[in-house]
């Protein structure tokens, strides 16, 4: 039983050093909303707050927004505003449709943005309109998915080892029966 329990928790363990790899290398990535009357050819100047750890601005970095629909894909770069960890870049959506959108933080990952509905000759609608990505907002980082997943290795672990402890060692069965 005891071998049991350590070889549980070595595993446990090695699956959580990868984790633990990742930890210090985020950022969260906020976006300015779509303006009301957006549509297809037009401009949309948006700026990018992105911040190390949810906190620090980071500077020095060349992040972009990048537009999907079907197999076209655009990608507008971002340029320093002069504000710690604040970005801009002129988004065109070049046609109507329904549009995914990203943002490569130029950092470690890219952000994923609910999909906006580009209108031919009048706005954008999105399903969350203009809460579709607050300013200072996370942008759905995956670390949270991450963080949930870690935690519950580390839980599921906890309740074997200390299920182990509590049974202790195996009991003998008495001779003669």
């Amino acid at each position: 039983m005891r071998l049991r329990l350590v070889t549980t928790v070595a595993v446990t363990a090695a699956l959580l050093a990868p984790a633990g790899a990742t930890a210090g290398g985020f950022a969260t990535v906020g976006v300015d909303p779509l303006p009301t009357g957006i549509g297809a050819g037009k401009g949309w100047d948006v700026q990018l707050t992105i911040l190390q750890h949810g906190r620090t601005p980071l500077e020095g970095i060349t992040p972009s927004v990048i537009l999907r629909r079907g197999t076209t894909r655009r990608e507008f770069h971002a340029h320093p505003t002069g504000a710690p960890g604040v970005y801009a870049a002129r988004v065109v959506f070049p046609s109507a449709g329904t549009w995914r959108y990203v943002v490569d933080d130029g950092f470690t990952m890219t952000h994923t943005f609910p999909p906006v509905n580009v209108r031919a000759g009048g706005g954008a609608k999105s399903p969350v309109a203009a809460a579709a990505a607050p300013r200072g907002g996370s942008g759905g980082d995956p670390d949270f998915v991450l963080a949930l997943a870690v935690a519950a290795v580390a839980g599921l672990a906890a309740a074997l080892a200390a299920a182990g402890l509590r049974r202790g060692p195996p009991r003998a069965a008495p001779e003669g029966r």
